[in-house]
């Protein structure tokens, strides 16, 4: 038996939990934040537990704290005191390694501190204990939750709490210039599937104005066939590796097997984007790579998600499907083209 704290996005919970519960059976659940945070205990033993998620990545589930302490909060410094007595007993998990401090707090919580003093604090008792404090890409992550009366206090690696930024919320800084922010969004799943941009060649993106998606393709050195009715921004106009197709994707004769990346982000219903996306695959190279967002327009998420991969499975290999933190009724699918 372990306890943890999951998170989803707002509204998602809900569905998180659902698959939690195929995943590990029987759940005993508390809800900490409506609707996104939630507590529950695990029938399962930690590693039991953190080996299942691992084995089917769950869509809804954005981020996993396990709970190791529970403190009582006092509301005074106490509570910092405890904090750093918790560090100071689990030094051997830190000794020689780059630890990151995460602070998330629910709405009303008598933790009175900021992360960032939370932070100076216990990044001082990781210095005393021979651990080092890391802003990226930590080796450990200490992550508390500061609920209404008791701090849940957890550490972990980055791949078990199935993110490096606390609670899944991760942030891009929004640049001068930038077209849109649903840039932020294929950055994200750039860094959540483990691609790189920059080593593909040829880039479809269809529904692709304003241009967000497009703009992020050129700078990695792509060249791309942008596709849509709409206005691009015009910052992108003459660009030398930008085709603009201001046209219907399905008004437009596309070479075949040029592109070995396919993006789209439309507001169509799941079927109507999963009959576009299989009909564009004769202009896909062999193994090519998608990243698209299915709306999930239907309070049915779940089902959505089974009736659009078994739909794609038939030219595609559904790599991963994901909530990622940037959207909002939707999720992102990360499929790979099987030539037939």
């Amino acid at each position: 038996m372990s306890r943890w704290i999951g998170t989803a996005n707002q509204g998602y919970a809900a569905y998180a939990v659902e698959e939690l519960r195929r995943l590990l059976g029987q759940l005993k659940v508390t809800q900490l934040a409506a609707g996104e945070v939630f507590l529950f205990e695990s029938p399962l033993s930690r590693e039991e537990t953190l080996e299942a998620v691992q084995r089917q990545l769950p869509i809804f589930l954005r981020h996993l704290q396990p709970v190791d302490r529970v403190i009582e909060a006092s509301g005074n410094a106490d509570d910092l005191e405890e904090l750093s007595r918790v560090v100071r007993n689990a030094q051997l998990s830190f000794v020689d390694k780059q630890v990151s401090i995460h602070l998330r707090k629910a709405k009303v919580t008598v933790y009175p501190y900021s992360a960032a003093d939370t932070k100076a604090v216990l990044d001082a008792v990781l210095e005393e204990i021979g651990a080092e404090s890391a802003r990226q890409s930590p080796d450990m992550i200490i992550a508390i939750y500061a609920a209404a009366s008791q701090l849940y206090v957890g550490c972990g690696t980055p791949v078990e709490m199935l993110s490096d930024w606390p609670g899944g919320a991760v942030r891009f800084q929004r640049e001068e210039g930038q077209i849109s922010r649903a840039k932020f969004k294929l950055l994200e799943a750039e860094r959540e599937f483990g691609l790189h941009y920059e080593t593909f060649q040829q880039a479809l993106d269809i529904g692709a104005a304003p241009g967000g998606w497009t703009s992020l393709l050129l700078e990695r050195g792509l060249r791309v066939t942008a596709v849509d009715p709409g206005e691009l921004h015009p910052s992108l106009n003459g660009h030398p590796a930008l085709t603009y197709h201001k046209r219907n994707a399905s008004d437009v004769k596309l070479p075949a097997e040029a592109y070995d990346l396919l993006v789209c982000d439309m507001s169509w219903s799941p079927m109507q984007m999963s009959r576009l996306v299989l009909d564009l695959q004769q202009s896909l190279a062999r193994e090519a790579t998608a990243i698209i967002t299915i709306k999930l327009m239907h309070r049915k998420p779940l089902q959505t998600i089974r009736d659009v991969s078994e739909r794609l499975s038939s030219a595609f290999t559904i790599e991963r499907a994901k909530q990622l933190f940037h959207n909002r009724d939707e999720i992102t699918l990360y499929l790979k083209y099987r030539k037939a």
